[in-house]
């Protein structure tokens, strides 16, 4: 886990996500033991009861990896490990909310997605300090592909209206690393990467190669244990919801309008720049009133 990213605003509060992601953070972590973690966080309340065969079929790992995952954090096992969650991150009480269906099941979650993401924002740095990036970055390089490619592409629509250049890297393949290399040379500071499961290793591979080449890498990830967290700058985590059969992402197109936001504060032109694209709009008819 990268110690740059945002996962210091979690800490700051007192939820038993934040508590989780505290214990985890100065671990070198292999990719299992991150699932493990992005798995505890992810059901902070429920894990200090849940046995070493229950974590594991909730990771869907096998029984010994969480032991090793409990002796990576430094404990002698799973049972000490589970007495200190149980110390530290007590469980929450859940209201009763009776009978529901799998459909509200997955909007619950959701919702609780989007609280943890508010616990993650009491501290405004990380995302200030993104937004400071992107605005300086000219060009500024969006890459997201596959199940990312919607949030880069919805960032890149709203931030070309107030950045004066941005350039969506949403197709893979051999052109991608040109295309880095061709950011670079015109300039960019930054390469801004949404990183939503399942991760393509095309994705990590090139925010190496952007690395390398020397942008810094700012990334909306759905936890701060994703793959793409060794190559990141700045790892900005936002929860993925998983009760239905493809997962639902409004806490990272969220996180996405935070960070517009936060570029804004640092663009002096934005307002000016909206107002220019209000005024074209209006006299094109562009929308319907």
């Amino acid at each position: 886990m990268n110690g740059t990213g945002g996962t210091s605003g979690a800490s700051g509060t007192d939820s038993p996500a934040a508590r989780l992601q505290t214990l985890f953070e100065g671990h070198r972590l292999t990719p299992t033991q991150r699932r493990i973690a992005h798995s505890m966080v992810r059901r902070a309340s429920d894990v200090p009861f849940l046995s070493s065969v229950e974590l594991a079929e909730l990771a869907g790992v096998s029984q010994p990896s969480v032991t090793r995952f409990a002796v990576a954090l430094g404990f002698d096992g799973y049972p000490a490990l589970r007495r200190h969650l149980r110390e530290v991150a007590p469980a929450e009480p859940v209201a009763d909310t009776g009978a529901v269906n799998e459909y509200q099941q997955a909007v619950a979650a959701e919702i609780e997605n989007l609280r943890h993401l508010a616990e993650v924002l009491a501290d405004p740095g990380p995302v200030r300090e993104a937004g400071r990036l992107l605005a300086a970055s000219r060009p500024l390089p969006v890459l997201g592909l596959r199940a990312a490619a919607a949030q880069a592409h919805g960032f890149s629509y709203f931030a070309a209206k107030v950045h004066p250049d941005v350039r969506l890297l949403g197709e893979g393949g051999t052109m991608l690393r040109d295309r880095i290399d061709a950011a670079v040379r015109a300039g960019a500071g930054t390469l801004l990467c949404f990183a939503l499961p399942r991760h393509p290793r095309e994705v990590v591979e090139a925010l190496m190669h952007a690395k390398e080449a020397g942008l810094t890498v700012v990334t909306v990830a759905d936890s701060a244990f994703a793959p793409v967290a060794k190559v990141s700058d700045l790892l900005l985590p936002a929860a993925v919801g998983t009760g239905l059969a493809f997962d639902t992402a409004c806490a990272p197109m969220l996180l996405g309008r935070v960070l517009l936001e936060a570029m804004c504060d640092d663009l002096p032109d934005a307002q000016a720049r909206l107002e220019e694209f209000d005024t074209k709009a209006a006299a094109r008819g562009l929308f319907v009133e």
